[in-house]
């Protein structure tokens, strides 16, 4: 059984990095196309780039374009995505229109070899996002709703599925749906003042981008029933401690305490082997759903999938020669 469970697996990942192959031309003749979609906007739009390093801001509609707005760090923080959300007047929430822009933002950065990390975060002080935009929702017939709802779960899938390491930088209200997005990310940060909650039964319903699937795996099965029960909300120093996010850190004047130490930890990714991050965190995914023997057996193909590559022969010469490696992702 554990012989079969290890060619699937082997298979699986095989065609996972074919695929990533595959992606490397598409990802080359995206980020030319990417070009004629920069745009400039007036006054800040986005959280400080660090060292007075460029960015490239690309928008993917010209319907509510400013909705979403998705910077490729460049400099020493090259591979570092920052996708901010940016509806300030509807406290970020999620809208036919931002669940159309980020899905095509996803889909760029899923094709992109060259990104190593992801940070998502808003770009408005105090929200993170407030859920659905129930005043959107309340002038969409019934026949309406299902399929909205299926395609911000779909969105909120393909977030986590991204294959490279997600971060979520949760500065202010992270409620309902919110929460769900930061759930589909791999690492939370909070700030001290940020609040978090699925309060979806406050309106008589459950959290339906999942919620109630992802909220136990991270905290426990008790605890994650109790928060939806009862529609709580909890600060970022509660949310520390119960493990929903991995740190809490002291919101500061500008309002983004939460996203520099996102930014932080990206830095403390960037330098490391890409292929092999990628493989650690599918490794992960998928072996905390099935038994430790499987998991072993799907670690023990994703580790033979790093063996072969450039990347380990330079971890080895530089360990060597007792300098930094430089990692290409090959």
């Amino acid at each position: 059984m554990a012989g079969r469970v290890l060619v699937g697996s082997r298979a699986l990942l095989q065609a996972f990095r074919v695929k990533i192959a595959d992606r490397d031309s598409a990802c080359r003749l995206g980020v030319v196309c990417s070009v004629s979609r920069q745009y400039v906007f007036p006054g800040k739009v986005a959280p400080s780039c660090p060292n007075g390093h460029g960015a490239v801001t690309r928008h993917y509609s010209s319907e509510a374009k400013d909705d979403l707005r998705v910077r490729y760090l460049d400099g020493e923080d090259a591979g570092i995505v920052v996708v901010g959300i940016n509806r300030a007047k509807a406290k970020n929430a999620i809208s036919k229109n931002l669940v159309k822009l980020m899905s095509e933002a996803v889909e760029d950065i899923k094709k992109n070899n060259k990104v190593r990390s992801v940070i998502l975060c808003s770009l408005v002080p105090g929200i993170f996002c407030a859920g659905a935009d129930l005043k959107e929702r309340a002038k969409m017939h019934q026949s309406e709703v299902g399929p909205f709802v299926s395609k911000a779960r779909a969105l909120i899938t393909e977030l986590g599925n991204l294959p490279m390491p997600t971060i979520a930088a949760i500065d202010g209200a992270a409620l309902g749906g919110g929460l769900e997005m930061a759930l589909a990310c791999d690492i939370r940060i909070a700030s001290n003042t940020a609040k978090m909650g699925l309060v979806e039964a406050k309106l008589a319903i459950i959290p339906g981008a999942g919620g109630t699937q992802r909220l136990p795996r991270v905290i426990g099965v008790s605890l994650a029933k109790e928060l939806i029960f009862a529609a709580r909300v909890v600060d970022g120093t509660e949310a520390c401690r119960v493990g929903l996010v991995s740190h809490s850190v002291e919101q500061n004047k500008s309002g983004d305490a939460a996203y520099l130490r996102a930014l932080e930890l990206a830095r403390e990714i960037n330098p490391q082997g890409p292929i092999a991050i990628r493989m650690a965190k599918l490794a992960i995914n998928q072996g905390i759903e099935v038994d430790l023997s499987t998991g072993l057996a799907i670690e023990e193909a994703c580790y033979a999938q790093v063996i072969p590559t450039k990347d380990r022969l330079e971890g080895l010469a530089a360990f060597k020669e007792k300098r930094r490696p430089l990692f290409k992702g090959e």
